[in-house]
Protein backbone atom coordinates (compact mmCIF):
# COMPACT_ATOMS: atom_id res chain seq x y z
CA UNK A 1 0.00 0.00 0.00
CA UNK A 2 2.71 2.36 0.52
CA UNK A 3 4.41 1.61 -2.43
CA UNK A 4 1.33 2.16 -4.23
CA UNK A 5 0.58 5.68 -2.18
CA UNK A 6 4.00 6.27 -3.21
CA UNK A 7 3.72 5.80 -7.27
CA UNK A 8 0.33 7.98 -6.74
CA UNK A 9 2.44 10.84 -5.47
CA UNK A 10 5.33 9.77 -7.95
CA UNK A 11 2.59 10.31 -10.97
CA UNK A 12 1.55 13.46 -9.71
CA UNK A 13 4.67 15.22 -9.31
CA UNK A 14 5.75 13.89 -13.01
CA UNK A 15 2.66 15.22 -14.09
CA UNK A 16 2.65 18.87 -12.31
CA UNK A 17 6.16 19.12 -14.03
CA UNK A 18 5.48 17.98 -17.01
CA UNK A 19 2.74 20.53 -16.75
CA UNK A 20 5.12 23.58 -15.78
CA UNK A 21 7.35 22.79 -18.69
CA UNK A 22 4.57 22.97 -20.95
CA UNK A 23 4.10 26.13 -20.29
CA UNK A 24 7.24 27.48 -20.05
CA UNK A 25 7.88 25.94 -23.59
CA UNK A 26 4.58 27.45 -25.26
CA UNK A 27 5.50 30.71 -23.27
CA UNK A 28 9.26 30.50 -25.26
CA UNK A 29 7.96 29.72 -28.67
CA UNK A 30 6.25 33.07 -28.81
CA UNK A 31 9.25 35.51 -28.85
CA UNK A 32 11.11 32.62 -30.86
CA UNK A 33 8.39 33.06 -33.80
CA UNK A 34 8.87 36.70 -33.55
CA UNK A 35 12.87 36.02 -34.33
CA UNK A 36 11.71 33.45 -36.88
CA UNK A 37 9.24 35.37 -39.26
CA UNK A 38 11.97 38.48 -38.71
CA UNK A 39 13.88 35.70 -41.40
CA UNK A 40 11.62 33.80 -42.54
CA UNK A 41 8.11 34.54 -44.60
CA UNK A 42 5.33 34.03 -41.81
CA UNK A 43 3.39 31.59 -43.94
CA UNK A 44 6.34 29.55 -45.00
CA UNK A 45 7.80 29.77 -41.41
CA UNK A 46 4.22 27.87 -40.14
CA UNK A 47 4.61 25.88 -43.40
CA UNK A 48 7.65 24.40 -42.28
CA UNK A 49 6.84 24.34 -38.14
CA UNK A 50 3.77 21.69 -39.70
CA UNK A 51 6.12 19.45 -41.50
CA UNK A 52 8.98 19.39 -38.99
CA UNK A 53 6.08 17.99 -36.46
CA UNK A 54 4.60 15.97 -39.05
CA UNK A 55 7.96 14.14 -39.13
CA UNK A 56 8.03 13.90 -35.17
CA UNK A 57 5.11 12.81 -34.39
CA UNK A 58 5.09 10.01 -36.84
CA UNK A 59 7.83 9.05 -35.36
CA UNK A 60 6.72 9.04 -31.67
CA UNK A 61 3.57 7.44 -33.37
CA UNK A 62 6.06 4.28 -34.92
CA UNK A 63 8.12 3.97 -31.79
CA UNK A 64 4.65 3.66 -29.94
CA UNK A 65 3.64 1.71 -32.87
CA UNK A 66 0.27 3.78 -33.75
CA UNK A 67 0.43 4.93 -37.10
CA UNK A 68 -2.59 4.00 -38.44
CA UNK A 69 -4.61 5.56 -41.51
CA UNK A 70 -7.68 7.48 -39.17
CA UNK A 71 -10.82 5.58 -39.26
CA UNK A 72 -13.76 7.19 -42.07
CA UNK A 73 -15.15 9.65 -38.59
CA UNK A 74 -12.11 10.49 -37.65
CA UNK A 75 -11.00 11.81 -40.70
CA UNK A 76 -13.34 14.70 -40.44
CA UNK A 77 -11.89 15.39 -37.17
CA UNK A 78 -8.22 15.32 -38.20
CA UNK A 79 -8.98 17.83 -41.59
CA UNK A 80 -11.25 20.38 -39.22
CA UNK A 81 -8.63 20.50 -36.79
CA UNK A 82 -6.03 20.74 -39.35
CA UNK A 83 -7.87 23.37 -41.08
CA UNK A 84 -8.57 25.78 -38.45
CA UNK A 85 -6.93 24.74 -35.50
CA UNK A 86 -3.37 24.45 -37.03
CA UNK A 87 -3.50 26.23 -40.12
CA UNK A 88 -5.27 28.79 -39.77
CA UNK A 89 -4.28 29.45 -36.36
CA UNK A 90 -0.06 29.11 -36.80
CA UNK A 91 -0.68 31.19 -40.07
CA UNK A 92 -2.41 34.12 -39.02
CA UNK A 93 -0.78 34.27 -35.66
CA UNK A 94 2.56 34.38 -37.72
CA UNK A 95 1.74 36.96 -39.89
CA UNK A 96 0.10 39.34 -36.84
CA UNK A 97 3.72 38.54 -35.23
CA UNK A 98 5.73 40.19 -38.00
CA UNK A 99 4.18 43.40 -36.77
CA UNK A 100 3.06 42.92 -32.92
CA UNK A 101 5.13 42.04 -29.59
CA UNK A 102 4.87 38.38 -28.82
CA UNK A 103 3.64 39.41 -24.97
CA UNK A 104 0.43 41.31 -26.58
CA UNK A 105 0.10 38.86 -29.33
CA UNK A 106 -0.34 35.82 -26.82
CA UNK A 107 -2.59 37.25 -25.03
CA UNK A 108 -5.22 37.93 -28.04
CA UNK A 109 -4.23 34.30 -29.19
CA UNK A 110 -5.31 32.50 -26.00
CA UNK A 111 -8.89 33.92 -26.04
CA UNK A 112 -10.25 31.29 -27.62
CA UNK A 113 -12.11 29.71 -25.59
CA UNK A 114 -14.26 33.14 -25.18
CA UNK A 115 -15.09 33.00 -28.60
CA UNK A 116 -16.54 29.58 -28.34
CA UNK A 117 -19.58 30.87 -26.30
CA UNK A 118 -21.28 32.50 -28.97
CA UNK A 119 -20.32 30.29 -31.27
CA UNK A 120 -21.95 27.15 -30.01
CA UNK A 121 -25.04 29.05 -28.99
CA UNK A 122 -25.32 30.25 -32.54
CA UNK A 123 -23.70 27.25 -34.41
CA UNK A 124 -25.44 23.88 -32.45
CA UNK A 125 -27.69 25.98 -30.10
CA UNK A 126 -26.15 25.83 -26.75
CA UNK A 127 -27.71 27.79 -23.72
CA UNK A 128 -24.80 30.05 -22.13
CA UNK A 129 -24.89 29.95 -18.53
CA UNK A 130 -24.91 33.80 -16.85
CA UNK A 131 -21.55 33.05 -15.61
CA UNK A 132 -20.30 32.42 -19.11
CA UNK A 133 -22.49 35.36 -20.88
CA UNK A 134 -20.26 37.28 -18.17
CA UNK A 135 -17.07 35.60 -18.82
CA UNK A 136 -17.46 36.65 -22.78
CA UNK A 137 -18.89 40.41 -21.70
CA UNK A 138 -15.19 40.44 -20.21
CA UNK A 139 -13.43 38.71 -22.58
CA UNK A 140 -14.44 41.19 -24.98
CA UNK A 141 -13.54 44.15 -22.49
CA UNK A 142 -10.07 42.57 -22.49
CA UNK A 143 -9.59 42.49 -26.12
CA UNK A 144 -10.34 46.07 -26.22
CA UNK A 145 -7.92 46.98 -23.81
CA UNK A 146 -5.05 45.44 -25.68
CA UNK A 147 -6.31 46.57 -28.60
CA UNK A 148 -7.14 50.79 -27.55
CA UNK A 149 -3.20 51.53 -28.86
CA UNK A 150 -3.88 50.59 -32.64
CA UNK A 151 -7.06 53.00 -32.12
CA UNK A 152 -5.37 56.34 -32.05
CA UNK A 153 -4.30 57.94 -35.06
CA UNK A 154 -0.41 57.40 -34.72
CA UNK A 155 -1.48 53.19 -34.08
CA UNK A 156 -3.99 52.19 -37.20
CA UNK A 157 -1.16 49.63 -39.02
CA UNK A 158 -1.74 48.00 -35.94
CA UNK A 159 -5.68 47.61 -36.36
CA UNK A 160 -4.71 44.47 -39.31
CA UNK A 161 -2.55 42.44 -36.95
CA UNK A 162 -5.33 42.72 -34.42
CA UNK A 163 -7.43 41.53 -36.72
CA UNK A 164 -5.27 38.31 -37.34
CA UNK A 165 -4.94 37.26 -34.08
CA UNK A 166 -8.87 37.73 -33.44
CA UNK A 167 -9.26 35.62 -36.58
CA UNK A 168 -6.79 33.02 -35.38
CA UNK A 169 -8.47 32.78 -32.25
CA UNK A 170 -11.99 32.13 -33.71
CA UNK A 171 -10.64 29.85 -36.05
CA UNK A 172 -9.68 27.61 -33.05
CA UNK A 173 -13.11 28.34 -31.58
CA UNK A 174 -14.95 27.12 -35.01
CA UNK A 175 -13.04 23.99 -34.65
CA UNK A 176 -14.16 23.43 -31.15
CA UNK A 177 -17.40 23.64 -31.95
CA UNK A 178 -17.49 21.62 -34.95
CA UNK A 179 -15.75 18.75 -33.31
CA UNK A 180 -17.81 18.95 -30.00
CA UNK A 181 -19.79 16.17 -30.56
CA UNK A 182 -17.63 14.35 -32.33
CA UNK A 183 -16.67 10.07 -31.30
CA UNK A 184 -13.10 9.66 -31.36
CA UNK A 185 -12.41 5.93 -32.56
CA UNK A 186 -8.36 6.22 -32.24
CA UNK A 187 -6.67 8.70 -29.35
CA UNK A 188 -5.42 11.99 -29.86
CA UNK A 189 -1.85 11.17 -30.22
CA UNK A 190 -2.69 8.67 -33.17
CA UNK A 191 -4.52 11.31 -34.70
CA UNK A 192 -1.97 14.16 -34.16
CA UNK A 193 0.24 13.62 -37.06
CA UNK A 194 -2.27 13.22 -39.67
CA UNK A 195 -3.37 16.71 -38.05
CA UNK A 196 0.12 18.19 -38.75
CA UNK A 197 0.29 16.58 -42.16
CA UNK A 198 -2.94 18.36 -43.17
CA UNK A 199 -2.09 21.76 -41.82
CA UNK A 200 1.38 21.31 -43.68
CA UNK A 201 -0.16 20.31 -46.92
CA UNK A 202 -2.47 23.34 -47.02
CA UNK A 203 0.14 25.90 -46.27
CA UNK A 204 2.14 24.86 -48.88
CA UNK A 205 -0.08 25.93 -51.87
CA UNK A 206 -1.07 28.63 -49.64
CA UNK A 207 3.00 29.78 -48.94
CA UNK A 208 3.85 29.44 -52.53
CA UNK A 209 1.33 31.75 -53.80
CA UNK A 210 1.44 34.31 -51.02
CA UNK A 211 4.91 34.39 -50.71
CA UNK A 212 6.54 33.02 -53.73
CA UNK A 213 9.59 29.96 -53.16
CA UNK A 214 11.47 30.55 -50.00
CA UNK A 215 14.59 32.03 -49.12
CA UNK A 216 17.28 30.71 -47.45
CA UNK A 217 16.20 30.06 -43.64
CA UNK A 218 19.48 31.55 -42.03
CA UNK A 219 20.86 30.56 -38.82
CA UNK A 220 18.03 32.53 -36.70
CA UNK A 221 15.28 31.21 -38.28
CA UNK A 222 16.67 27.74 -38.16
CA UNK A 223 17.63 28.21 -34.75
CA UNK A 224 13.71 28.98 -34.44
CA UNK A 225 12.28 26.44 -36.33
CA UNK A 226 14.76 23.81 -34.37
CA UNK A 227 12.26 24.83 -31.03
CA UNK A 228 9.02 25.72 -32.15
CA UNK A 229 8.65 22.46 -34.56
CA UNK A 230 10.15 20.15 -32.61
CA UNK A 231 9.41 21.39 -29.31
CA UNK A 232 7.03 23.81 -28.89
CA UNK A 233 4.52 21.66 -31.44
CA UNK A 234 5.65 17.75 -31.61
CA UNK A 235 6.55 18.33 -27.51
CA UNK A 236 4.10 20.03 -26.73
CA UNK A 237 1.11 17.82 -28.74
CA UNK A 238 2.29 14.90 -26.37
CA UNK A 239 2.96 16.34 -23.29
CA UNK A 240 -0.73 18.33 -23.35
CA UNK A 241 -1.99 14.82 -24.04
CA UNK A 242 -0.02 13.47 -21.47
CA UNK A 243 -1.00 16.17 -18.68
CA UNK A 244 -4.66 15.64 -19.57
CA UNK A 245 -4.90 12.07 -18.29
CA UNK A 246 -3.84 13.62 -14.99
CA UNK A 247 -6.36 16.73 -15.06
CA UNK A 248 -9.65 17.84 -15.81
CA UNK A 249 -9.75 19.54 -19.13
CA UNK A 250 -11.25 22.83 -16.92
CA UNK A 251 -8.37 22.53 -14.50
CA UNK A 252 -5.51 22.25 -17.62
CA UNK A 253 -7.40 24.91 -19.41
CA UNK A 254 -7.24 27.41 -16.40
CA UNK A 255 -3.38 25.81 -15.38
CA UNK A 256 -2.21 27.28 -19.27
CA UNK A 257 -3.56 30.31 -18.66
CA UNK A 258 -0.32 31.24 -17.24
CA UNK A 259 1.38 31.00 -20.61
CA UNK A 260 0.73 34.27 -21.86
CA UNK A 261 2.04 36.09 -18.57
CA UNK A 262 4.95 33.77 -18.60
CA UNK A 263 5.33 34.68 -22.34
CA UNK A 264 4.81 38.57 -21.64
CA UNK A 265 7.70 38.44 -19.07
CA UNK A 266 10.09 36.80 -21.58
CA UNK A 267 9.63 38.76 -24.13
CA UNK A 268 9.97 41.78 -21.91
CA UNK A 269 13.39 40.20 -20.81
CA UNK A 270 15.02 38.99 -24.22
CA UNK A 271 12.73 41.73 -26.88
CA UNK A 272 12.32 44.53 -24.88
CA UNK A 273 8.72 44.19 -25.07
CA UNK A 274 7.44 47.49 -22.92
CA UNK A 275 4.30 46.00 -20.64
CA UNK A 276 1.93 48.96 -20.19
CA UNK A 277 -1.10 49.39 -18.34
CA UNK A 278 -3.63 48.34 -21.46
CA UNK A 279 -1.27 44.84 -21.98
CA UNK A 280 -1.52 44.23 -17.70
CA UNK A 281 -5.68 45.28 -17.75
CA UNK A 282 -6.09 43.19 -21.40
CA UNK A 283 -4.69 40.23 -19.89
CA UNK A 284 -6.43 40.35 -16.25
CA UNK A 285 -9.69 40.74 -18.14
CA UNK A 286 -9.41 37.93 -20.71
CA UNK A 287 -7.92 35.72 -17.98
CA UNK A 288 -11.29 36.39 -15.90
CA UNK A 289 -13.30 35.84 -19.00
CA UNK A 290 -11.80 32.63 -19.78
CA UNK A 291 -12.20 31.66 -15.69
CA UNK A 292 -15.91 32.01 -16.24
CA UNK A 293 -16.01 30.77 -19.77
CA UNK A 294 -14.52 27.58 -19.18
CA UNK A 295 -17.30 25.48 -17.09
CA UNK A 296 -15.17 24.06 -13.53
CA UNK A 297 -17.26 20.97 -13.29
CA UNK A 298 -16.26 19.16 -16.49
CA UNK A 299 -16.05 14.80 -16.29
CA UNK A 300 -12.78 13.91 -16.09
CA UNK A 301 -13.18 11.22 -18.86
CA UNK A 302 -13.29 12.93 -21.90
CA UNK A 303 -9.92 14.66 -20.84
CA UNK A 304 -8.43 11.88 -19.39
CA UNK A 305 -8.67 9.77 -22.59
CA UNK A 306 -6.57 12.57 -23.98
CA UNK A 307 -8.81 12.97 -26.90
CA UNK A 308 -10.61 16.36 -26.61
CA UNK A 309 -8.13 18.39 -24.21
CA UNK A 310 -5.53 18.92 -26.49
CA UNK A 311 -7.93 19.48 -29.77
CA UNK A 312 -10.56 21.29 -28.38
CA UNK A 313 -10.14 22.65 -24.82
CA UNK A 314 -6.92 23.85 -24.69
CA UNK A 315 -5.11 26.89 -26.71
CA UNK A 316 -1.75 26.01 -28.16
CA UNK A 317 1.08 28.14 -28.75
CA UNK A 318 2.05 28.66 -30.60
Amino acid sequence: MAAEATGCVSCRYRARTLLAILIVTWAASWPLIKIGVATVAPIWYACFRYWIATVCLFALSAARREVALPSRTDWRFVVVSGVFQMAAYSGLTALALTILPPGRASVLAYSTPIWVIPLAAWWVRERPSPAALLGTGLGLAGVLAIAAPALHPDGSGHLSAYAMLLGASVSWALSIVAVRAHRFTATALALAPWQTLVAACLLLPVALVAEGVPRPVGVSGAASLAFVGPVATAFAYWAVVETGRHFTASTLSMALLATPPVGIVLSALTLGETVGPSLIAGAVLIAAGIRLAVPRAQAHGKSASGQCVPTSRVSPAR
